[in-house]
C-alpha cells in the first residue's frame, strides 16, 4: 500500500523477522549513512497529530543537551493516556507515566523523562554514534528503555514535550501472537535489570526485582501462559555471560553516579 500510494517512501524489505529492534536498526543505519541530524521513530498501530513532528524538532533545537525527544501518547480513544515519558519503578521494571489516566491536563508541562517510547519519539543521530544502537538481543519491548537507559548512563538527557501528540492502538499487533508479549516481556526485563541497572542499586534493589519476576511467574500461570515464563527465563539465564559482557562495557563507560541514575528514574 505504501509502495503504491506514496511512491517518494524509500521501503527496505528484510528476508527475516528481526523485531522491531532489528527492523528499525536498519532504518537508523541508513539514515545515518544519507546524512540525517534527526531520526523519528513511529509504530505500525499509531497515527500522528499534524503538529507531532514540528513539535519534537522545535524541542530538540531548544535543549541541545537532550538526545531524544518524547510527546504525549494518546490511546487510540483521543482520550486516555498511553505514556508521557518511561520511567523505572523500585524493582527496576519500566512503567509508563500516566498509562490509563483520561487526559485532563495533568501532563502539560514539558520536562526531563527517564526514558522515550520507541513508537513515537526523535533521536540525534549524534546518539546512536555514540552509545550504539537498539539492542537486538530485545527483538522486541523494552528496547526503547535499555536504549536510553544507556545514554542516562552517560549523562544524555530525554526531554518529553507535551505538545506533539500522537494517538497508539496499544497491543494491536502483538495480541494476535499470544504469548509473544509475555516472552520478550520477561526475558527483556532480566536483562534490561542486569546490563544496565548501576553500582549499588544494581545489589541494593536485587529482591525487589527477584519478587518481580515471581509475581511475573504467578500472573503467567493466572494467564495459562507458565510455558513463555519458563522459555524467557531459561533464555535470559543462558544468555547472562553475554549480557554481563555488555554489562561490564556500559558500566566501565558511565560517567554519572547511581544517585544521579536514581533521581533520574524516579517519577517527577
Amino acid at each position: 500500500m505504501v509502495a503504491e500510494r506514496f511512491t517518494d517512501v524509500e521501503i527496505i524489505r528484510l528476508k527475516t523477522n528481526r523485531g522491531f529492534a532489528g527492523g528499525i536498526n536498519v532504518g537508523i543505519k541508513k539514515a545515518i549513512k544519507d546524512g540525517f541530524e534527526f531520526i523519528a521513530l513511529f509504530n505500525n498501530d499509531a497515527a500522528a497529530d499534524p503538529e507531532w513532528l514540528q513539535s519534537l524538532h522545535e524541542a530538540a533545537i531548544k535543549k541541545p543537551e537532550c538526545v531524544v525527544f518524547s510527546g504525549k501518547l494518546l490511546r487510540d480513544d483521543h482520550k486516555h493516556i498511553d505514556s508521557t515519558g518511561e520511567f523505572i519503578g523500585k524493582s527496576g521494571m519500566p512503567y509508563p507515566r500516566g498509562r490509563d489516566e483520561l487526559d485532563r491536563g495533568q501532563y502539560e508541562t514539558p520536562g526531563y523523562v527517564f526514558a522515550a517510547s520507541g513508537g513515537a519519539s526523535l533521536y540525534r543521530s549524534s546518539l546512536f554514534k555514540k552509545i550504539g544502537y537498539f539492542d537486538e538481543d530485545f527483538f522486541a519491548y523494552y528496547e526503547d528503555v535499555d536504549l536510553c537507559f544507556r545514554a542516562q548512563l552517560l549523562g544524555l538527557k530525554v526531554w518529553y514535550e507535551p505538545a506533539a501528540i500522537a494517538f497508539h492502538r496499544v497491543g494491536h499487533t502483538s495480541s494476535k501472537m499470544g504469548s509473544f508479549t509475555r516472552y520478550h516481556s520477561v526475558k527483556n526485563y532480566i536483562m534490561l535489570y542486569n546490563k544496565n541497572m548501576p553500582g549499588h542499586l544494581f545489589w541494593a534493589r536485587k529482591p525487589i526485582f527477584l519478587w518481580q519476576l515471581v509475581r511475573m511467574k504467578l500472573g503467567s500461570l493466572r494467564d495459562h501462559q507458565f510455558g513463555a515464563f519458563v522459555k524467557a527465563f531459561f533464555w535470559a539465564l543462558i544468555h547472562v555471560p553475554a549480557t554481563l559482557k555488555k554489562r561490564s562495557k556500559i558500566q566501565r563507560t558511565r560517567t554519572v553516579s547511581s544517585k544521579e541514575i536514581l533521581n533520574a528514574m524516579e517519577q517527577k
